[in-house]
């Protein structure tokens, strides 16, 4: 027999919920669009697709001419469609309701819009646990794609991987394909004579070999460099036709593959993701001691035999290393538990659509992709759940006040609300605001991002790499770019996660934070007391709600001369862009990327046309305020770059033994 090899040929498309429509856009028109554009030219090529669902709808309704392309394909059986979860989240992190109701109605919507339903999934940041079997099977998915390197912990080698096994859970069966991390590595990096050429060489006599490719689509287009190297500079035509000149390669959609090859056996892989992924989740120093061990390794030149025992952390150290992720993620468990045990004809279609936006993967995480510090992207997640809750309090209404550890932290929180507002406490001896929504504007003010430690730190300021050698352009995950200049200032580590209404006092003895316990006060029902010691006296800080007004006052008794600062970070939609201002009186007093220093104010208004609304923040008594922007310094595909994550606003008000009241009132209108 010839020998021959055949390319199963995948790729993913997707935008996070809530991204920009600019960048969608511009998406479409780099990548998506060309990309369908030049398979459409060549019925003989045939590949699979994955679109994530809320990309699929917006580009239904906006590029309808594409997606008929699209369509077109489908029914002459050139592509394949592949499901997923909805809005593409990863399936081990949400409750299994919602990964069947996930995965169903993306094969409900591929089935109506394209006509084909999917036999095949994918799975999100290829995040495996065998906990998503069921789920999968379930809902009428036959087959799956993870990485090699899921195999090879397993203690696979390279040669065992041109085709699919069977794995098994809780009865349940579903077929795997191993992705090949060398074509990750080589489409669309290389020239594409030397991508045909090694596929070539993996062809065989026997055994119906396989090469299998699934990723990104957008390295396409979007990635640094690949729009004038994929279709300026021609490379995906010259691959398709390459391999479609070859008399060795056969391209075949994975559906038609699985139908006619049978499985390898059976495999069990570990919890794990691919291998860049298994680095991103751990915390530093572990992170800096694991990428040592592997630059050890490559040095040694023992890497790909030892790269399946250096195997990093999992995808759920995210809720552990970042405490805004995990608060995210508890609050959206805990309104799918509310919506689940409504009666199903009292669940509705609004109350899905919240929850499962609630669940999109983007916002949960950071790595050289991911959107964790993209405040855009954090705010569509909260948009969703407190839509959902607003939603979920109409049919069954909840207490006003409720303490619980919602965290698991060790600390509880307190919940108030009113139907308008919502403030929730931490009860961590700080009695500071984590989490402020305004039910009318579906926002969580107090959704800001402290800076942590990062292992790509000690990057910023390494020497340049050496330029791209040969052929081909760089891979993204080589690259060392600056889209920003980058100081060390822009790089310190928040002592503690940035809150409203953190609390400092400077006195008779040394700057001091004052530990609150929780105070006993009857007659609060929308409110919470607490009290510290300062000096030789103490402080009550009580915080109340009253319909669109939040209010935090201090009572300070015995105590004597000294400042007492309060710090409230808040989070605005525009950031630093031109959309949102400081106000007071009839004067604009800047944007909120700007500085702004005022010895004496006692009302300050700030407007965010991309909130819809305002937050009107007065005091009791004239205090100096000091405004500034908080940026974090984050790494993604397009370099080194800061992005603002707060308005931090201090105030300093200056106290004598006589003084005993500070009063704080914030508004929403």
């Amino acid at each position: 027999m010839a020998k021959s090899i055949s390319l199963l040929l995948g790729v993913h498309a997707h935008q996070p919920v809530g991204n920009f429509t600019h960048v969608l856009d511009d998406a479409h028109a780099r990548c998506y669009g060309p990309f369908l554009r030049v398979l459409h030219r060549y019925p003989a090529f045939k590949f699979a697709i994955h679109i994530s669902g809320w990309l699929l709808d917006y580009m239904l309704e906006n590029y309808p001419d594409d997606m008929k392309l699209l369509q077109e394909m489908v029914e002459r059986k050139q592509a394949e469609l592949v499901g997923a979860g909805y809005t593409e989240p990863v399936l081990a992190v949400i409750p299994e309701a919602d990964r069947l109701g996930q995965l169903q109605r993306m094969s409900d919507r591929l089935e109506e819009t394209l006509g084909q339903r999917p036999l095949g999934a994918w799975l999100t940041e290829r995040v495996w646990e065998a906990t998503v079997v069921p789920s999968l099977a379930d809902t009428g998915i036959r087959y799956s794609t993870v990485d090699d390197y899921h195999f090879f912990c397993t203690g696979k080698n390279a040669g065992d991987l041109d085709g699919y096994y069977t794995t098994e859970e809780n009865g349940r069966q579903l077929d795997l394909f191993p992705i090949s991390e060398a074509l990750r590595y080589r489409l669309p990096f290389s020239p594409a004579q030397e991508v045909v050429s090694y596929l070539e060489s993996l062809a065989k006599e026997e055994g119906a070999p396989a090469a299998i490719y699934f990723d990104d689509i957008e390295k396409f287009g979007i990635w640094p460099e690949t729009y004038n190297w994929v279709y300026e500079r021609g490379w995906l035509t010259q691959f398709i036709e390459g391999v479609l000149a070859s008399s060795i390669i056969k391209t075949e959609r994975y559906c038609d593959y699985h139908a006619r090859a049978k499985t390898r056996g059976v495999v069990y892989l570990p919890t794990t993701s691919y291998i860049e992924m298994n680095e991103w989740t751990l915390p530093v120093p572990a992170a800096h001691h694991y990428a040592d061990l592997v630059q050890a390794s490559k040095s040694a030149g023992q890497f790909e035999q030892n790269k399946s025992f250096l195997r990093g952390g999992i995808w759920k150290n995210f809720l552990m290393r970042y405490p805004e992720s995990n608060w995210m993620h508890k609050r959206m468990l805990g309104l799918s538990r509310r919506l689940h045990a409504l009666p199903k004809k009292k669940q509705t279609d609004e109350m899905l659509d919240a929850l499962y936006e609630a669940q999109a993967n983007d916002a949960y995480w950071h790595g050289l992709f991911g959107g964790l510090y993209l405040p855009h992207l954090r705010r569509a997640i909260y948009n969703a759940i407190v839509r959902l809750e607003s939603l979920l309090d109409e049919i069954a209404p909840r207490q006003q006040k409720l303490v619980a550890d919602i965290d698991l932290d060790g600390d509880d929180e307190v919940f108030l609300q009113n139907g308008v507002l919502q403030a929730v406490l931490r009860q961590d001896g700080s009695a500071a605001i984590c989490e402020f929504d305004a039910y009318r504007l579906n926002h969580n003010f107090a959704d800001t991002l402290s800076m942590p430690h990062e292992h790509y730190h000690r990057k910023v300021h390494a020497q340049p790499a050496a330029e791209h050698e040969g052929e081909g352009i760089a891979n993204p995950h080589e690259r060392v770019i600056h889209k920003h200049e980058i100081t060390e200032d822009d790089m310190v580590i928040d002592p503690r996660q940035k809150l409203m209404f953190m609390d400092e006092w400077s006195g008779s003895v040394a700057a001091t934070t004052p530990l609150y316990t929780p105070a006993k006060y009857a007659g609060m029902p929308l409110g919470a007391a607490y009290e510290a010691a300062l000096d030789t006296g103490k402080v009550r800080k009580s915080i109340v709600l009253d319909e669109a007004r939040l209010y935090v006052a201090y009572h300070f008794d015995g105590i004597g001369a000294g400042v007492f600062r309060v710090t409230v970070n808040i989070a605005m939609p525009s950031c630093d862009g031109p959309a949102g201002r400081f106000r007071v009186g009839d004067e604009i007093m800047g944007g909120f990327g700007q500085l702004l220093q005022l010895a004496a104010v006692q009302q300050i208004v700030l407007e965010d046309a991309v909130l819809g609304g305002k937050l009107k923040v007065s005091v009791n008594r004239a205090v100096a305020l000091d405004s500034q922007p908080c940026f974090s310094v984050s790494q993604s595909e397009a370099g080194f770059e800061k992005i603002m994550q707060a308005v931090v606003m201090t105030f300093d008000c200056v106290l004598d033994a006589q003084d005993s009241t500070l009063e704080f009132c914030l508004e929403v209108a």
